[in-house]
């Protein structure tokens, strides 16, 4: 076999030289092929086909014949290899892999932030480098791989001895990032390897190494990539410009469309820009769509998925358990079940080796995911078939057939077997050497003789034939058991015992195999003392099961369910819709009515059914409220939850085209925490850092919903307007909004009103571009949302402080015809209340903030009252993941400062703020036919005493006290669980983590002026 071996290897470089075709040799020509015949081997042609004594044919770099044995008989001239007892498998497919590229640029992945398009030396919007390109670096579709990759053998290696035998090269830098391509890994030029030069087209949430300043948020990004898109698309026609980046993007289009995404809810962002621009993407992922598998399913999309499951938290100091959140606990737990689950849904997927911190822990991912539940047909499947299909390479790679490339493996036993051994991966027909494949198998016991000693007995063990390990024996009296270090090269053995505790010392022994049958070892022993002798073994016996233990029989692990949403307080299956009667409340109706004591509430499919005394249950579900309060659900009109990857899109001085919308997370802990504060409904606000910030979305607070089902269903649009310090960067620390101070305008007040006149100035003159019959006037999303406001299609909550600036925008309005919904903030409100009231603008305000910064400096805490008594239609906002939770009692301080009614003073915070938002018909009171979103409260709502026992959102209980409690006590056991099992990994000997707090950071809490560059420098690190 070593000739043959050797004979191999002369064979494939001789075929080296001769294949490069186009490449001039320095020599005579030798054009022979490689050829070869693998016989009686089990070949795994596919997932579907096997053959059992099996002859493969190998002509060059072709699959030449492959069968039954009997059926293919050997031709002359091919050089015959036995592989009795062995399998052969189709060479590996890693669909997403970094390989022949340089590593991403340093800082890369952010918004804005280190490498990736820092703050402070982020360049404005102009052109990204010399050329006719694009404005933004982070759009970069004239990046093809196949132009710039370059064959790296290191590299190569690590993935052979895996079995991969061709792979995608993913250029991972920036928002679209261009081709990838499909390359095997042989050892050969560039150009012999390159399988398919544009393999498909990727994209991400991350710019990357861009240093344009745009976009410095993840609502940024996806406006940026819708925008591009919509580009692309009037490119085709126009002949206004030459666009390079355009004129590429378009040419990718019909390539297959690779989106690298972290988590589920970023492959719903990313699947709904697809469905928009009618693209199918392919999502490569982090491995945590069983957290959402039925979204994940609805996508329609294909995965890449990785099996770089998390490592048990090292969590034996309580202290460090304290760190740890219970969503990390449970990805911790459910992470290998990943891949059952996307089999089990039928979804299709690939499994990538991308991720794994070191490479031999990928097979033993591998089996643990089959532990979990992966079949080996699945398995083998997405290491194979799927792969090589998603890159349009299949009839070249991934399964074995005729004229297919000669990628596949040799293994000693079924590939997914724990103790099974890669001996070879042949690449294009040249062999890349594992493991030797005929090494005698010196695993067993031996009579063990020394120089002087009794007879011995030498153990020798080991999961495969190389890898081993020894043990020296003595029985009797005088018992000795010592584990020793063993090395082997060839028939060269090397043996080392530490002695010491016996207490003799260190013995060392150094010999070869000298007989086969039996297996017969035999050298030089150096004894403690230092003197020399002689040793020699003779094996009585084989080990049983080639380790000396047997394999136990693999069960599959139990685990905890998974909750939604996938964190803290989640629920294993979401509330459902009840039918209750409420008897004997005192009802907060915020109608005619009043306040109504002793008086029952029906609600039934998610509407308020019935409001009287005595009222009939039927089959609801009977909750006893005598001595309780019963409110309209809380609604916040000014909200930064739920949102991800930034509140501010602030490079911009007008970034009217994002929207919150794209960015809703309903994964918040707020939610919940709020629900268990009476709020329903919340206005998710893009912040302050800009003139004219971003399209802000209404939610209803529906714990455990997908991002879309939390939305406020057919409300208005509205969109965020600022004023003041914020917008001019006054606070920014010499660059506010983390831009560089002489970057973007404006810098003073009168340039905030110059942006106004501006933005609606383009905006009507882009209104009558478009209107024009046949106009090829390219659509701007930025202007579509201002030409919305002047069509009174979308509306206007503006972050306001100051007299002056508040008039200078009804002025601003008044002269370019639109108008202002609310002034949000407005503690200057009380000023300006009869010019509000006259162009019926309505306030939301703070209960009673003053002087945190320069202007505010005239807030007084009875500015609510005194907007409610001139008509000012009047609300209480929060502005805050803390305050929102208590707007109750803010609401209660207008009856303290103003002495407002109790029941005007309720309305603040549900009646009014719902009429702002244009909900008023389905929310903010107690009346029949609306949505059953009420607060059951344990005391009159105003009061600092009461509590909100139950939150109801269209009559699901989204938040009870009493199942809170029950749900406490299950947290608690099931983190007792889950600690207790880190733990056993780690006694099992499994690597560990060091607990981070959070993974690494505290959860993002955005208020008006928050940016994602100030988070980051305040709490440290990178998403």
């Amino acid at each position: 076999m070593r000739k043959i071996l050797l004979l191999c290897f002369i064979l494939g470089t001789v075929i080296r030289v001769a294949a490069q075709g186009t490449f001039p040799v320095n020599g005579a020509w030798d054009t022979r092929p490689g050829l070869y015949a693998f016989t009686n081997a089990t070949i795994v042609v596919s997932a579907d086909q096997t053959i059992s004594k099996g002859t493969l044919l190998v002509k060059d770099r072709t699959i030449e014949a492959i069968g039954p044995g009997a059926a293919i008989p050997v031709p002359k001239g091919y050089i015959a290899v036995d592989l009795k007892g062995k399998f052969i498998y189709p060479g590996l497919v890693d669909a997403f892999t970094g390989y022949g590229l340089p590593a991403p640029a340093a800082g890369g992945g952010g918004f804005g932030r280190g490498g990736g398009g820092g703050a402070a030396a982020a360049r404005p919007a102009t052109p990204a480098k010399t050329g006719a390109y694009g404005w933004n670096e982070a759009i970069k579709p004239e990046v093809h791989v196949g132009t710039t990759f370059t064959a790296d053998v290191a590299r190569a290696e690590a993935l052979k001895k895996l079995g991969f035998g061709a792979v995608q090269a993913v250029n991972r830098d920036g928002i679209v990032r261009g081709t990838s391509a499909a390359v095997t890994l042989g050892d050969e030029p560039d150009n012999l390897v390159m399988l398919k030069d544009n393999a498909a087209a990727n994209y991400s949430f991350s710019k990357g190494s861009s240093t344009t300043s745009y976009p410095t948020s993840l609502m940024g990004t996806i406006a940026l990539l819708r925008q591009t898109f919509l580009d692309a698309a009037w490119y085709k026609t126009s002949k206004d410009e030459y666009n390079i980046t355009l004129d590429e993007f378009n040419k990718i289009q019909s390539l297959p469309q690779i989106f690298e995404v972290t988590d589920p809810q970023s492959v719903l962002r990313a699947d709904k820009i697809g469905k928009e621009f009618g693209k199918q993407f392919i999502f490569k992922t982090d491995g945590k769509e069983y957290q959402r598998m039925d979204l994940m399913k609805a996508t329609g999309g294909s995965f890449i998925v990785p099996v770089s499951f998390p490592k048990p938290y090292d969590v034996e100091d309580p202290a460090d358990a304290r760190n740890i959140t219970y969503a990390q606990m449970k990805d911790w737990e459910l992470a290998p079940t990943n891949p059952s689950a996307l089999e089990k849904a039928g979804i299709r997927f690939a499994i990538t080796s991308f991720g794994v911190d070191n490479a031999r822990d990928f097979w033993a991912a591998i089996r643990t995911a089959m532990e979990y539940g992966l079949t080996e047909k699945q398995a083998l499947r997405s290491l194979t078939e799927i792969p090589a299909d998603m890159l349009g390479i299949s009839a070249q790679v991934g399964t074995l057939a005729k004229g297919k490339h000669a990628n596949f493996i040799i293994s000693s036993d079924n590939l997914f077997k724990a103790n099974t051994t890669i001996y070879e991966n042949w690449v294009d027909g040249r062999p890349y050497v594992v493991s030797k494949m005929d090494v005698l198998d010196i695993r067993g016991n031996y009579t063990f003789n020394m120089d002087g000693s009794p007879a011995l007995t030498l153990r020798i063990g080991g999961t495969t034939p190389a890898a081993l390990d020894a043990t020296i024996i003595r029985t009797g009296a005088d018992s000795v058991q010592a584990r020793g270090t063993l090395t082997r090269n060839g028939d060269i053995i090397g043996l080392y015992f530490d002695l010491r505790k016996n207490p003799a010392g260190n013995v060392r022994l150094s010999g070869y195999i000298s007989g086969y049958s039996p297996v017969t070892m035999s050298g030089e022993a150096v004894m403690p003392d230092g003197t020399a002798g002689r040793w020699n073994a003779i094996r009585k016996d084989t080990l049983a099961n080639r380790g000396g233990r047997p394999e136990a029989a693999k069960t599959t692990p139990v685990t905890g369910p998974v909750v939604y949403p996938f964190l803290a307080y989640g629920n294993a299956e979401i509330p459902k819709t009840e039918t209750v009667l409420f008897k004997n409340a005192t009802v907060w109706t915020n109608e005619k009515d009043g306040i109504l004591k002793n008086t029952d509430v029906l609600i039934e499919g998610g509407k308020i059914k019935a409001i009287g005394k005595n009222l009939s249950a039927g089959s609801a579900k009977v909750i006893d409220a005598t001595g309780k309060h019963i409110s309209a659900g809380i609604v916040d009109e000014h909200s930064h939850i739920a949102a991800s990857n930034g509140i501010n899109e602030g490079a911009q001085s007008v970034s009217a085209e994002v929207r919150v919308a794209d960015v809703i997370n309903a994964e918040d802990i707020n939610i919940y925490r709020q629900l268990a504060g009476g709020v329903t409904t919340s206005h998710i606000l893009h912040g302050s850092a800009n003139s004219i910030g971003g399209q802000t979305q209404l939610i209803k607070l529906r714990w455990g919903k997908s991002p879309e089902e939390m939305k406020f269903e057919g409300s208005d649009g509205f969109i965020k307007f600022a004023l003041g310090e914020n917008v001019k960067q006054s606070n920014g620390g010499g660059g506010g909004f983390g831009q560089n101070v002489n970057l973007r305008f404006p810098q003073t007040r009168m340039g905030v009103e110059q942006v106004y006149i501006d933005a609606f100035t383009r905006a009507k003159e882009y209104k009558a571009a478009r209107a024009v019959k046949g106009s090829t006037t390219r659509r701007d999303l930025e202007l579509d949302a201002l030409v919305e406001i002047l069509d009174g299609k979308r509306f206007i909550t503006c972050h306001s402080y100051v007299q002056s600036e508040i008039n200078m925008l009804i002025h601003v309005a008044d002269s370019m015809g639109f108008k202002i919904n609310t002034f949000t903030h407005i503690l200057e409100g009380y000023k300006v209340a009869d010019k509000m009231k006259a162009h019926g603008i309505a306030g939301s305000t703070f209960s009673d903030w003053w002087a945190y910064k320069m202007e505010v400096a005239e807030a007084i805490p009875y500015n609510g009252k005194l907007m409610h008594e001139v008509g000012v239609v009047t609300g209480f906002n929060s502005d805050d993941a803390e305050m929102a939770r208590r707007l109750n009692q803010e609401a209660g301080k207008a009856v303290t400062y103003g002495k407002m009614s109790e029941e005007d003073a309720l309305k603040l915070v549900t009646l009014n703020p719902a009429k702002m938002l244009h909900v008023d018909n389905r929310i903010g009171s107690i009346k029949v036919g609306k949505d059953a979103d009420l607060v059951l409260w344990s005391a009159n709502p105003l009061s600092i005493y009461a509590v909100a026992e139950k939150t109801y959102v269209e009559g699901v209980p989204y938040w009870d006290m009493e199942q809170d409690a029950v749900k406490r006590k299950a947290l608690k056991a099931e983190q007792g669980k889950l600690i207790q099992k880190m733990t056993e990994a780690k006694a099992g000997g499994a690597g560990t983590q060091r607990p981070g707090g959070f993974g690494g950071r505290g959860p993002r809490l955005y208020e008006c002026e928050t940016t994602e560059a100030d988070l980051d420098q305040l709490i440290g690190g990178n998403h």
